[in-house]
Formats: structure tokens, C-alpha cells, sequence
């Protein structure tokens, strides 16, 4: 190291006192540790510790909780540190009790462990294991090599890391494919729930409702056995349609899949639904099917045809910290996975907005971190 420096070194350390220089250092360790707590959750699910103390009925203890599971004996002293690290993440809650003169700890579920659960109707763990899968994470090691990398052959980081894009790897890698799917059919089974229970009020008066995108037909079966007066459209390209014809048709009466290209037309409705469609797409190409949406609903803009759009609104000032940290990790996972697709701030919602041609929106902040907004031409 030469002299200058090592002097500019020592001014700029000598500038802080020690307590901020240690409050630093603890944030760039904070920020390397965090993928430990992922992991860590990802290995209790996998061992099946929510579900084990689900099915005990009360909280239990560390030796009842190793002994219930499927591990080495000799590793069973290591679920305490697994166990300590989810206690202060939240996610198992620990209390004392006194049994026979002696303290023992006791631990039993939260409502985010809950949503863990194999058996959870609105289960979280589908998505949780799409987001630290390796093919998922793998690719962030390899984020400044491609920053740096100018082939035109990999526009994506997981293109250059994987030699193919998601859909490639969706139709190579058969395990993936079964996570990647499960993780959209019970977020799509989570949001329905929300959405019928809390804003029943969206759906008042439609007769017809295109769910665009709606892949498996999660989201619009849910919403057809909710309202059976009103007609949903699963719409979506040829092969997804195909896929899943033979399995959801028949289900509802109301319940309709149709195949086609929603960058050439839509099935006209009284509104058009985008669940976590929008953010997979850069703004021309988004705007090229918001237009698409507004052609559709033409004939019943007199009768409220609207746009539904569910999607994250970056930069909220309503919500709160980690849930603004979690949106921009997801704009970033986006960035990984597609050249142009990102998360959008309300700012950038409305340049799309007009450049459509819509006159105004609503924007509710009901789903927590997505919002449900409403298109009007």
C-alpha cells in the first residue's frame, strides 16, 4: 500500500468515531449474514419442524422436537441454534415454564410459521423454496461478471449463468419446473383469498371477467366460485391453455380457457384482470397490452369496465421498511430473470397509465405487498 493511501486511509477512518465505524462494520455483516436466516427457514420446513409441532397440539420442547424428526441423533443438540436464530427472525415464538422445580423452553408456531404448514390452505413455503432455489440464486454470485460481460447472446444474468432463460430451464429441468409451478398455483390460491374476502367490492357488477396470464386457472377458478352470475376467461398462450384444459374445464360452469396472444387481442369483458403480469415486461411491451386490455373493455366503459391490476408499487411510503426491502429485492430478481422487467413505483405505474390511454386509476394498498389497482378508460 503506498503512503498517500495509507494517509487518505487513516483520514477517513479518524473522521468517525468508533462507534460508527462499528455500526458500519455491523450493517455490511448484517447484510452478508442475511441469506443464513433464508436458508435456515428453508431447512426447518424441509425437516418439518412447523409441522411436527402443529401436530402436537402445544408447544414442545427442543428434545421433543428432535426426537420427533427424521435426523442424525448426534446432530439433534444442533436444532437449538436452528430453532434460536427463527425464534428472533419471528418465526417460532419460545416461552419458559417451570415443570418439577426446573425452567424448560417451550416452542410453538407464529402466523408466519403457520403459512409453513404442508396442510395450509394459503400455504408460503411453495414460494419460499422457488425463491432460494439454486437455480434461482445461483445466478446473483455471477452479477458483477455479467454487468461487465457484453454479449448480446446473454442479456440476462441467468442466461449467463444457466446458458438458457427461465423458460428453458422451466422445460429442461422437470424438478424446477414442479416448484417454479406450485409456488404461482398457492400465490395465486393466497391473493384469491385476500381479494374475495377483503374487496369483494372490485367484482360489484362485472358479467364477465378475463383473467390474462391466469396460467393454471387458480386465481380465475376461485373467483368464478365466488360469483357464479359472473363469467371468467382464463386467457392465456395455446400451450398453457392445453395443458391445463383437461383439468380445470368442467370444474365451474362459469369457467372458460381460451388460447391466444394477448399482444394481438383479448376476449372482450367487462374487466381484465393482471395478476403479476405487468412487472414481467418492460414499459413498451406493457403498454402495448394495457392498450390491448383497454380495447377489450370498450364495449362496457359505460357499465364500469375497468382494468385490474395486481402488482407491487414500489417506494410506498405506507408500508413499512422490510416490506420495502423485500419489493426491491424482487425488482432485482426480476432484473436477473428478464432484460426489461421490473417492479414499478407509483410514479412509474402512471406514465404507463396515460401512455395507454387511461383517464384515471385507483390505487388500494390492501394486499399487502401488492396493490390492487384499478384501471377506468
Amino acid at each position: 500500500m503506498d503512503m498517500n493511501h495509507m494517509i487518505n486511509a487513516e483520514s477517513s477512518s479518524s473522521s468517525s468515531s468508533s462507534s460508527e465505524l462499528l455500526k458500519a462494520q455491523a450493517q455490511v455483516w448484517n447484510c452478508a449474514f442475511s441469506y443464513i436466516n433464508s436458508m435456515s427457514l428453508k431447512c426447518a420446513v424441509e425437516l418439518g419442524i412447523p409441522d411436527v409441532i402443529h401436530k402436537h397440539g402445544q408447544p414442545m420442547t427442543l428434545s421433543q422436537i428432535a426426537s420427533a424428526l427424521d435426523i442424525q441423533k448426534n446432530k439433534a443438540h444442533c436444532i437449538q441454534r436452528l430453532m434460536r436464530i427463527l425464534v428472533h427472525s419471528g418465526f417460532f415464538a419460545q416461552q419458559n415454564k417451570i415443570d418439577k422445580d426446573e425452567s424448560e423452553v417451550y416452542y410453538s408456531l407464529t402466523p408466519a410459521s403457520r403459512l409453513l404448514l404442508k396442510d395450509e390452505p394459503l400455504r408460503a413455503a411453495p414460494f419460499m423454496f422457488l425463491i432460494t432455489h439454486p437455480i434461482i440464486t445461483t445466478p446473483f454470485n455471477f452479477l458483477s461478471s455479467w454487468f461487465k460481460n457484453d454479449d448480446p447472446s446473454t442479456p440476462t444474468v441467468f442466461e449467463s449463468t444457466h446458458g438458457k432463460d427461465i423458460w428453458g430451464c422451466l422445460a429442461q429441468e422437470a424438478k424446477f419446473k414442479n416448484v417454479f409451478y406450485d409456488a404461482m398455483m398457492t400465490d395465486s390460491q393466497f391473493i384469491s383469498s385476500v381479494l374475495i374476502k377483503d374487496c369483494k367490492v372490485v367484482f360489484k357488477g362485472l358479467k364477465c371477467l378475463v383473467d390474462l396470464g391466469g396460467g393454471t386457472g387458480t386465481m380465475a377458478k376461485a373467483i368464478a366460485e365466488a360469483f357464479p352470475e359472473m363469467k371468467c376467461i382464463v386467457f392465456d398462450l395455446p400451450h398453457v391453455v392445453d395443458n391445463n384444459l383437461q383439468q380445470q374445464q368442467g370444474t365451474n360452469k362459469n369457467l372458460e380457457f381460451l388460447g391466444g396472444d394477448m399482444f394481438e387481442a383479448i376476449p372482450p369483458a367487462d374487466a381484465v384482470l393482471l395478476k403479476w403480469v405487468l412487472h414481467n415486461w418492460g414499459d413498451e411491451e406493457s403498454v402495448k397490452i394495457l392498450k390491448k386490455c383497454k380495447e377489450a373493455i370498450d364495449g362496457s366503459k359505460d357499465k364500469g369496465g375497468k382494468v385490474i391490476v395486481i402488482d407491487m408499487v414500489i417506494e410506498d411510503q405506507s408500508i413499512d421498511k422490510d416490506s420495502t426491502e423485500t419489493q426491491l429485492c424482487s425488482d432485482m430478481l426480476m432484473m436477473s430473470l428478464f432484460s426489461v422487467a421490473k417492479e414499478r413505483s407509483i410514479k412509474e405505474w402512471k406514465k404507463l397509465f396515460l401512455e395507454a390511454g387511461f383517464s384515471h386509476y385507483n390505487v388500494n394498498s390492501t394486499l399487502g405487498l401488492r396493490s390492487l389497482i384499478e384501471l377506468y378508460p
